[in-house]
């Protein structure tokens, strides 16, 4: 059975129900351009509410998946003729569009928004549901079947048959249809199993695999920290925020971030905004790093909680300067902890 975090880890799973984008619009309604078949990357931030640089984001993090799902990025000619259809007024030299199916696809991508948990929740009862749902009964549909062709067959026989006649009239039929069409419809299922078989065991050994980065996620090691990459390190971060009260996070790491991976709200108001690095132990953050960060959180985002996340060490400069400046640097002893269990002192009242 699908489960929302598999389904969020694993594209060989979105691939599987890629084709249910009937679910979008269980949830709300989809603006679409003119032609009724794509949308525009405002578009599909606005049917998820959220902002655009995080719609790019998923688009920079997973753009192979999408294109494979509908995703097209229309330049020259092909452009000219979409702007005037849909009456575009922009002078950018490309715009991104969207199948359904590639919107559906955002949707399994998509943690932080509201909306794309409400599809992916509509689209796993709806796998659930079709799971559970009794396969046409092929035994009892073949009877019936052949009784109408027995009935049939008696009844344009010139003169009343007696039982043995009856019966070898009704024999014939059923040898027949069992070798013209029983026999075919078995060998096809028989086929149809194997191939069954083989995509299920498949999806057996993902489900596996994303099990395991699931429990090494939730052992705490630092290992399974240093085993991320740049999004899912920003996606851990976010989850420990959630866990110490914060409420909304949002994640919009990526291009167009301007510095803010991750911008949340403690339980008593404060803004917090934080920074993620994901580098080797052997690196380190720099004052320099701090100082640039210091910059755009107080006064580009007016954090109230400034948090520099890094799996490597800070210098002894860049401690003190985050001090001076009330910034929190969490390092990779200060992470360890954090993601042990300790709250962090700036979350605290």
């Amino acid at each position: 059975m699908l489960d929302e975090i598999v389904l969020l880890e694993s594209s060989s799973l979105r691939a599987s129900v890629a084709e249910r984008d009937e679910v979008l619009d269980r949830v709300k309604e989809l603006a679409l351009s003119p032609d009724g078949l794509h949308a525009t990357t405002k578009d599909v931030a606005a049917y998820f509410e959220v902002s655009e640089p995080v719609i790019r984001a998923v688009i920079h993090d997973h753009r192979s998946e999408l294109q494979s799902n509908g995703y097209r990025v229309l330049s020259g000619e092909e452009l000219s003729c979409f702007k005037q259809l849909c009456g575009i007024q922009s002078r950018s030299r490309s715009i991104g569009i969207f199948s359904r199916r590639a919107v559906l696809n955002t949707a399994m991508l998509l943690r932080d928004s509201i909306v794309a948990r409400q599809v992916r929740t509509y689209l796993l009862d709806s796998e659930r549901r079709q799971a559970i749902e009794p396969v046409d009964n092929l035994i009892h549909r073949l009877k019936e079947w052949i009784d109408t062709r027995i009935t049939d067959a008696l009844a344009r026989h010139p003169a009343a048959p007696d039982d043995a006649e009856a019966a070898r009239i009704a024999e014939d039929i059923v040898r027949t249809t069992i070798g013209t069409a029983v026999v075919p419809v078995l060998n096809t299922a028989i086929r149809n199993d194997g191939d069954q078989r083989a995509r299920i065991e498949a999806l057996e050994d993902e489900v596996t695999r994303l099990q395991r980065i699931l429990r090494e996620r939730e052992a705490g090691s630092m290992g399974a920290l240093d085993a991320m990459n740049a999004r899912q390190f920003e996606q851990h971060i976010a989850w420990l925020c959630r866990r110490d009260g914060c409420d909304p996070v949002t994640v919009a790491g990526g291009r167009g971030d301007t510095g803010a991976d991750i911008v949340a709200y403690t339980p008593d108001g404060r803004r917090v905004v934080v920074q993620c690095r994901a580098r080797t132990a052997a690196a380190t953050i720099t004052s320099g790093d701090v100082r640039q960060f210091i910059g755009m959180a107080k006064l580009d985002h007016r954090a109230d909680i400034a948090l520099l996340v890094a799996t490597c060490p800070f210098t002894r400069d860049a401690l003190l300067l985050a001090a001076r400046h009330d910034m929190t640097a969490v390092h990779r002893g200060l992470l360890e902890a954090w993601n042990g269990g300790v709250k962090l002192q700036a979350f605290r009242h």
